[in-house]
């Protein structure tokens, strides 16, 4: 039979543990002194024969070293008394170098974890980490994007997650309250928002020089963006062959949704249950994207929902303007292309996506201790200067984000902090109320659409009638 622990020994226990897992996580740092015996005696309620014991026993352990006349001081450890977590990542990360930076500094800081970078496919990445959580050798800490998490949250596998925040951030003082919202459901947070970007609009300089466009030009509705795309669309008269595009349609649903709530569409009701694919509001706004690449011809014609079609077509100088991320800004840094940013364009009002990274924690870790540290310091103002420094990426700390000082030349463009206008404005793609799969079906075809093999109308009746036959399904 199994026995009983006694308040003594449970008091004795837990001071035990919390002095080591102040000095693991680099609490108590070391060469600074742990608190004196008699204010550890009243703390803990333990006479001072007790804690005068347990503090022995940490001696041996080689955590501290008793120094007569002082006190007992936290010592540097030897290899084998450090705590190793790891901590996964997406192959097609623009942030792994910064990463390894990030972590030989966590690791300097805190020298008693040592953290452990794993990279993993970003193709299927999130059955990847499921496969390493169900046999036992799961990731401590790991980076999820706001795609992964609704694929975690589609297939009720949000129980591999363990809830953590820390307690110092606030939502709206310290960041964007979007950007917490992505990875909330009913009202509990399940991992830390870590980097954020909004879909903006890259332009290149040179081309918009060549086309005569001003310094001063401004691109403000559907109407303006139209306009410029047709002033830097540059045709060769001889082959009837089109030099540059003035703007290039993407047909990823990472991108083109923003004409849809720019018009005040969307897929889902108001009340979040029903099907409103075939809204007026949608059919206007797929016809103006339809007509950019078939009727005014200012945009190539790309069925392919990837985003690297349109990015390649730009740093190849063959498209004055795309839609994009900052994640994706950093594929043009040190480039020879001169570009800068802009908001998207406003119609009925102004709108755009939010995509967003957060740090989430292995529900069955070990380590829970050594990973909030590492998730505390990666959220801190340390780490974010170096994601903001060494990249377009924007860290989700709003000081570190709109701190126009890190900028530096031939990493960031001139106006880097035009996102700052579009986030009163910005959803993201979990407020659209589409499931993973239910994205996947829209995406698969609209491809009708985009081939110009139909009409907007017909295309948006389509999917209205699957997304309500899926509804249907769900609900008998």
């Amino acid at each position: 039979m199994l026995k009983r622990k006694s308040d003594f020994e449970s008091r004795y226990n837990k001071f035990i543990h919390e002095v080591k897992q102040e000095i693991i996580t680099g609490k108590i740092k070391p060469g600074e002194f742990i608190l004196p015996e008699n204010t550890l005696s009243k703390e803990y309620e333990l006479s001072r024969v007790s804690i005068r014991k347990a503090l022995a026993e940490l001696v041996d352990a080689g955590l501290i070293e008793k120094i007569a006349g002082k006190g007992n001081r936290v010592t540097l450890p030897c290899e084998t008394q450090k705590q190793t977590i790891t901590l996964g990542w997406f192959s097609n990360s623009y942030e792994i170098e910064t990463i390894r930076q990030i972590i030989s500094r966590f690791e300097e800081l805190n020298p008693y974890i040592k953290v452990n970078l794993e990279v993993l496919p970003n193709n299927q990445y999130v059955y990847n980490l499921s496969q390493a959580f169900k046999h036992g050798n799961g990731p401590d800490v790991f980076i999820v994007s706001d795609y992964h998490f609704r694929q975690l949250m589609d297939s009720n596998r949000l129980d591999l997650l363990e809830p953590y925040l820390p307690a110092h951030l606030d939502s709206e003082k310290d960041s964007y309250h979007q950007i917490f919202d992505m990875f909330t459901t009913e009202g509990k947070i399940h991992l830390t928002p870590f980097v954020f970007s909004p879909v903006m609009i890259c332009y290149n300089k040179d081309i918009f020089k060549k086309a005569g466009i001003t310094e001063e030009f401004l691109i403000k509705d559907w109407e303006d963006l139209l306009h410029i795309s047709q002033q830097a669309t540059n045709e060769v008269s001889e082959d009837n062959l089109i030099n540059e595009y003035g703007f290039c349609f993407s047909s990823s649903t990472n991108r083109w949704p923003v004409f849809l709530l720019q018009n005040n569409g969307r897929f889902i009701g108001s009340d979040g249950s029903q099907p409103v694919m075939n809204s007026q509001e949608n059919i206007e706004a797929l016809e103006f994207c339809v007509d950019l690449m078939y009727k005014h011809q200012v945009s190539p014609i790309f069925s392919h929902g990837s985003n690297d079609l349109a990015e390649n077509l730009f740093m190849r100088e063959g498209a004055a303007m795309i839609l994009t991320t900052y994640y994706f800004m950093n594929e043009f840094r040190d480039h020879k292309i001169q570009w800068d940013v802009i908001p998207p364009p406003k119609n009925k009002k102004s709108a755009t996506l939010l995509l967003g990274g957060a740090l989430g924690i292995n529900v069955d870790s070990t380590m829970k201790e050594s990973a909030h540290a590492l998730i505390d310091f990666m959220v801190g103002e340390e780490a974010q200067k170096l994601i903001k420094k060494n990249g377009c990426t924007i860290p989700m700390l709003r000081t570190v984000a709109e701190d126009n000082s890190l900028l530096q030349t031939g990493i960031h463009p001139e106006h880097y902090n035009a996102f700052i206008e579009t986030m009163p404005n910005a959803v993201t793609i979990k407020d659209l109320n589409l499931t993973v799969e239910e994205f996947e079906l829209v995406e698969r075809e609209m491809q009708f659409l985009w081939a110009n093999m139909e009409k907007s109308q017909d295309t948006c009746q389509r999917i209205q009638n699957l997304l309500e036959g899926k509804n249907s399904l769900v609900k008998k």
